[in-house]
């Protein structure tokens, strides 16, 4: 008897041990993999809700989430419900798979199918046919989960894979599709719910049969009730919540942000953004309203990012991802388009901190021509003399382009390139006209570069991911970037700038405050022209709009503004003009006082043009002169002469300076019997052959009238302007014909080589 026992205990032993080695041989063969089924990918906003949704090739959703995530009284139903003894056993239950088998065979159907979680999980990765091969096909794919993953692991895999109806798999998904929310704020009642569902999902479905699942979900209360998991009190609380969900629906957020994550982490099923997902719904409500004011296939875009940490917050990429008629699937936050004039405030910032500049400094803007550029539009919206502060804050072109015509188009090109800003152009060399919007660049990029005007001068790129790291590089100082800012703002919160490209193609305003960068883009992703589209009267109220709906937010959590302190390197000092320097204001050459934001001690004086600076006929800012015991002008060498110092205004501004500003008023009368000669002779511009306001009559039977005119004073080469457009140009006291044939007011303007103009308008009758 002994020997029979022992030798049947041997062939059980062989048995386990061929079945053993069997399946090790099978494991090897046939290994279990899980990544089949990882190619749904989400992306996800900074709170954990979905953006977006990119689903599998079946079109599946699955949201993958770690236990961690769902409440402990969803694990306590899921596994009294499901899978009692789920941490006892190996995967599968003896016990239950004969009581299944029994309760089958005794009612003639499938009653119960007695399969474990592990055992689910097994079929979910694997799909078989309820056969007897397909049993155990799934009983090997059991025993290797359980081979090969911890309890945890083979749980997770069930959560993120059970079915919960239609093209919805697991809870996270689930959560979100069913009651908009995360897994771990799932009330009791839901988690039941969401517990029972993938028995029959198609069946249970809470948005079309609320009594079932109501049902359905009181059998569990029932069985939590029997196990004591629950105390009776709220079993009974949960059991008078009704089945409600939200009406379902795929996460729509932030679509041409999600497709941009997707495309740059595609191996990611989950990409943390840092979207602020309340804030994204209302940026896009912005847009979806805001377009209905829009020209025909006008889009615009929105790009708010916390430059605290650089993180993006709200990215509207377009008007409506759905409108085809506005190109709504085109990404303008990553297109190529001109700036305008929002390069502006980097050109003053980078003269501050070269110290050409300071705020206050005399700017002119004026009528101008040089080889590189040509002024289309002389009418009388020339201001003269400004400031570099009203220069910056009214978008001023002629100041900027004698700011980057002596900084240089090339260095103001490269730094900016430097930082993450790359300029780019048909002839691929800067020029003058970048500082005007000649060159083409990306919002995002902008928005970035941006950011050194809040953060002590240095430009950060933008952070779209929780791990992208935060990176800076320097472009200005310090100082230069709390000047700058302080010069383009506009109330106490924000400092913006606009920009409207040639044509008006493109209509922008990018502003800080105290914690945001809020870029604006309007126009027709074609290129095409829009009239009347200015940054100032499209992209700024949308700007306001953006403004306000973050400063609310900031209110409501109650969180206090960053403050960006004034470092020390900037000071306040009394300046005066012409010179641009301190004087005393009772000092005779201090004309005009202004207030300065001066940074690291340094008052330049005024800067010139870059024509006047080659060709120093008429030089401006200090310069000594010579006079007698009479206040008259005389070489050095006669008696009595003696050293003065004054201070001339650039000979470009004298058509709008006071009379006794100018430079006749300025310079002393020259003393007859001892002269002084040289190039500081001053020689007005004047036009002869005709009257400022002259009123022309046409000769009887003529359609045009020919006039005669001439010049007299000035330096080098002179041009003639008719209603903006040149039509002459001239040397010394050359005759010049014009020929008018136009009724109406017209104006002529006269420029010569030093900056110097002579303007006068008349009507031909």
């Amino acid at each position: 008897m002994k020997k029979r026992l022992l030798k049947i205990f041997c062939y059980l032993l062989s048995l386990l041990f061929f079945l053993f080695a069997s399946f090790i041989v099978a494991d090897y063969l046939f290994p279990l993999s899980i990544e089949q089924n990882k190619t749904t990918q989400t992306i996800l906003a900074q709170d954990k809700t979905p953006l977006w949704r990119f689903a599998d090739e079946n079109g599946i959703w699955r949201y993958n989430i770690s236990l961690d995530e769902v409440p402990d009284y969803y694990l306590d139903v899921l596994l009294n419900y499901e899978d009692r003894y789920f941490y006892e056993h190996i995967g599968i239950n003896p016990i239950s798979l004969f009581r299944a088998a029994w309760q089958n065979i005794s009612n003639k159907r499938i009653v119960s199918g007695g399969s474990t979680i592990s055992m689910q999980v097994a079929r979910m990765l694997y799909p078989h046919d309820r056969t007897l091969m397909g049993k155990l096909q799934q009983i090997f794919r059991t025993l290797q989960l359980e081979w090969h993953y911890s309890k945890k692991q083979i749980l997770t895999l069930y959560i993120n894979h059970a079915p919960y109806g239609g093209t919805i798999e697991g809870i996270g998904a689930a959560s979100w599709s069913y009651f908009g929310k995360q897994p771990k704020q799932l009330t009791r009642s839901e988690a039941v719910l969401l517990a029972v569902l993938p028995q029959a999902p198609s069946r249970l479905r809470p948005d079309r049969y609320p009594q079932r699942a109501k049902q359905a979900r009181d059998k569990v209360l029932d069985r939590l009730l029997e196990y004591q998991v629950w105390s009776p009190e709220i079993i009974e609380q949960v059991r008078k919540n009704e089945v409600w969900v939200y009406p379902r629906q795929a996460p729509h957020l932030a679509a041409l942000l999600a497709q941009r994550l997707s495309q740059q982490y595609p191996n990611d099923n989950i990409i943390h953004s840092t979207i602020d997902s309340t804030l994204q719904y209302n940026l896009e409500d912005i847009a979806s309203n805001r377009k209905r004011q829009l020209a025909a296939k006008s889009s615009l875009a929105i790009l708010v990012v916390d430059h605290t940490d650089m993180s993006v917050k709200g990215y509207v990429g377009s008007a409506d991802f759905n409108d085809k008629e506005r190109f709504g699937q085109i990404d303008m936050i990553r297109v190529l388009r001109s700036p305008g004039s929002t390069l502006k405030p980097f050109m003053y910032a980078m003269a501050i901190d070269e110290g050409m500049i300071h705020s206050a400094s005399l700017l002119q803007d004026v009528p101008r021509i040089t080889s590189d550029y040509r002024p289309t539009n002389f009418d009388e919206d020339f201001y003269g003399p400004v400031s570099a502060t009203d220069a910056l804050t009214n978008s001023l072109n002629l100041p900027a382009v004698q700011l980057i015509e002596l900084y240089g188009p090339k260095r103001f090109a490269s730094k900016l390139a430097s930082v993450g800003l790359p300029l780019e152009s048909v002839g691929k060399t800067p020029n003058i006209s970048y500082i005007l919007g000649g060159a083409s660049l990306k919002m995002e990029n902008l928005v970035s570069a941006y950011s050194a005007f809040v953060r002590h001068g240095k430009v950060s790129p933008l952070r779209f991911t929780q791990t992208e790291p935060l990176i800076e590089k320097s472009l200005i100082g310090d100082g230069s970037a709390w000047i700058t800012k302080q010069m383009l703002v506009n109330n106490n919160l924000i400092a913006y700038k606009t920009g409207t490209s040639y044509g008006y193609r493109d209509a922008w305003a990018i502003g800080v405050n105290p914690r945001y960068i809020i870029g604006v883009w309007v126009g027709r992703p074609d290129g095409t022209p829009v009239a009347g589209q200015y940054g100032s009267v499209t992209a700024v109220p949308i700007l306001q709009q953006v403004n306000t709906l973050l400063l609310n937010k900031e209110r409501r959590l109650n969180r206090p503004l960053p403050v960006m302190e004034k470092p020390d390197s900037v000071t306040a000092e009394k300046i005066c003009w012409p010179s641009g320097q301190i004087l005393d204001i009772n000092d005779e050459n201090c004309h005009r006082q202004k207030t300065a934001w001066i940074f690291n001690n340094m008052v330049p004086p005024t800067l010139d043009t870059l024509s006047v600076l080659n060709n120093n006929i008429y030089r401006s800012g200090w310069i000594n002169i010579w006079v007698n015991e009479h206040g008259e002008r005389v070489a050095s060498d006669c008696p009595n002469a003696h050293k003065k110092a004054i201070a001339l205004w650039p000979i470009a501004l004298e058509n709008w300076l006071l009379p006794k500003e100018r430079r006749q008023a300025l310079l002393p009368p020259i003393d007859p019997h001892c002269p002084v000669f040289g190039n500081d002779v001053f020689y007005p511009l004047t036009i002869i052959g005709l009257i400022d306001n002259q009123l022309l009559k046409r000769p009887p039977g003529q359609k045009e009238v020919t006039i005669d005119l001439t010049l007299q004073g000035g330096y080098g080469q002179k041009w003639w302007f008719l209603d903006g457009d040149i039509v002459a140009h001239s040397l010394n006291d050359e005759k010049v014909a014009l020929t008018v044939s136009k009724k109406g007011l017209h104006h002529l303007l006269l420029l010569d080589e030093s900056g110097q103009i002579n303007r006068m308008q008349f009507t031909l009758d």
